[in-house]
């Protein structure tokens, strides 16, 4: 394990092997030909480090004791580089709220270069925040504290509840100002500046494929799908740089249309709400990646948006995430079309990210039901009933899933003992009443003959639940409550989030407060329920 940050091993394949931008100008312009612009990071002030994820620096292959270093800090808030990186912005499109946005590109990213560990494992570093670049438009490249500890937590949260993501190794703050209109009124202020240190295999989006499309710039668009496959999907490369054939790409196209499949029934599953799913927030990897305006469902609601830009039309709602994960799969496959040349066997692989959620999702469900064999004849329609109940009064989602996993299902159980096992899950209990009562009432006994019949003990049952329905999740209500003692000078809370979070399948006793339904005084909180995509 290395001891020092020099002892990292870089190999900057993506620099390497793409054309870059000739210019050295750094000042948003568009730049042609280029899959990046070399840039380097805007030094801080005072930096101070707030927390940082040890399970990402032992994947780096980096020994505890690094963290520490000031040369830690140096490097991971943009204030030195190491020999051996070489630090870029990407240039890319995208898909905004279904318009066609033209170039967009890494605005507030740079990345410090590339690692490969001793195990043979590919890392890119990437600072989110570090500074403007030739892609930041009319923005500073800058980012805030409470954007940042946001997307440090729910990055390794994520990753243990086992929901494929981006990772983030270091949250820091830069000792400057950032002027931010927090909800785009007209009522900007100064705010913390922040950085966060992300980490993944790469950060190629599906918009690196769709502005080189866009530009008729084949050779570009053949180069970085070149890239993408001989150096990310050995499978399909078989050793190869080059010469890949069109059924190469296809079967390429169908791979991430499956790994964007399987990545939105994760979101479903633990009711994430990305908020923002435009095409250049899709990772070619099937990674969960940008993390701005998200959050939880807090009462289970399909029609739930988090982003305030997205309040009136919901396109990125909870209930829309598989369709809209449909739709930017198809902007890639527009985007790749000049590679293959026909539209027939890119029409057939876009099957992949249907049949992979259809044959998941509705398993996935079962799962959280209970129920070890999904039957096709008739748990749609146990499922299906469930997700028409719950939204007729709030019902805390993670609750309810927690919770009933302790519902009696034993033939002498009665229907009070039943729904008191899920009250918790109510966030106004004088509502169940009436229809709601008998509906849900009825449901339970439904629920409770078909689990019997799978002949499982409950114990077994409840434990196979609890391992798939997380207590704890990172709730908009508990981030804010971090950013609030962090702005104070108290990084306290993010550090014991973050170790909540570590566990969120486990009961943690005397971490219960982290569990709970959002309080009533969230629901309006700025930050505690609607957010903006303003960093």
């Amino acid at each position: 394990m290395a001891l020092t940050l020099e002892d990292l091993t870089f190999d900057n394949r993506f620099t390497h092997d793409l054309p870059g931008d000739p210019a050295e100008l750094n000042r948003p312009r568009q730049v042609h030909n280029a899959a990046y612009s070399f840039v380097e990071p805007t030094p801080t002030s005072s930096p101070q480090l707030l927390a940082h994820s040890a399970e990402v620096l032992a994947d780096l292959g980096l020994a505890p004791e690094v963290a520490a270093t000031d040369e830690f800090l140096r490097v991971f808030s943009g204030n030195a580089t190491l020999v051996g990186m070489e630090p870029y912005a990407a240039c890319y499109g995208g898909h905004q709220f279904g318009n066609w946005a033209g170039q967009l590109g890494d605005g507030r990213a740079i990345a410090l270069g590339e690692i490969v560990t001793d195990a043979g494992v590919r890392h890119t570093l990437q600072l989110k925040g570090a500074g403007p670049t030739p892609y930041s438009r009319t923005a500073d490249g800058l980012a805030v504290l409470r954007s940042s500890v946001r997307e440090f937590l729910c990055s390794e949260a994520m990753f243990h509840l086992g929901v494929p993501t981006t990772r983030a190794l270091s949250l820091t703050t830069t000792g400057d100002r950032v002027m931010r209109d927090m909800f785009y009124d007209g009522n900007p202020e100064w705010e913390r500046g922040a950085v966060v240190c992300r980490v993944a295999p790469s950060f190629i989006r599906f918009g690196n494929f769709e502005l080189p499309m866009s530009r008729d710039d084949t050779d570009l668009l053949r180069a970085l799908a070149d890239h993408t496959i001989s150096l990310h999907f050995p499978d399909i490369a078989d050793g190869r740089n080059s010469g890949f054939t069109t059924d190469d790409y296809v079967e390429w196209f169908a791979e991430v249309a499956r790994r964007t499949a399987d990545m939105i029934v994760h979101w479903q599953r633990v009711g994430f709400v990305h908020g923002v799913m435009n095409t250049d927030n899709m990772s070619i990897h099937g990674l969960t990646i940008d993390y701005g305006p998200y959050g939880w469902l807090e009462n289970y609601d399909p029609g739930r948006t988090p982003n305030t830009t997205d309040r009136q039309f919901k396109r990125y709602r909870f209930g829309a995430q598989p369709h809209i994960g449909q739709w930017n799969v198809t902007q890639l496959a527009n985007a790749i079309y000049p590679l293959v040349g026909d539209v027939d066997p890119l029409q057939e692989a876009l099957t992949a990210y249907v049949d992979v959620f259809n044959h998941d999702w509705p398993r996935m469900m079962a799962a959280k039901l209970g129920i070890a064999e999904f039957d096709e004849s008739r748990d749609p329609d146990l499922i299906h009933a469930l997700l028409e109940q719950l939204p007729t009064i709030e019902t805390d989602m993670t609750v309810f899933f927690r919770c009933l996993a302790d519902v009696p299902t034993s033939t002498d159980a009665s229907d009070d003992e039943r729904l008191a096992a899920v009250a918790e899950a109510d966030y106004d209990p004088t509502q169940r009443t009436g229809d709601s009562r008998d509906l849900l009432a009825a449901w339970l006994r439904d629920w409770s003959a078909r689990v019997r019949e799978a002949g499982r003990a409950d114990a077994a049952r409840s434990a196979a639940m609890n391992a798939v329905n997380p207590k704890f999740v990172l709730r908009n209500y508990l981030a804010q409550l971090a950013i609030d003692d962090a702005d104070k000078g108290d990084p306290a809370l993010i550090s014991e989030l973050l170790d909540v979070l570590r566990r969120p399948y486990a009961e943690q006793p005397g971490k219960e407060r982290f569990a709970q339904k959002r309080p009533e005084w969230a629901r309006v909180r700025p930050g505690c329920s609607m957010l903006s995509c303003s960093s």
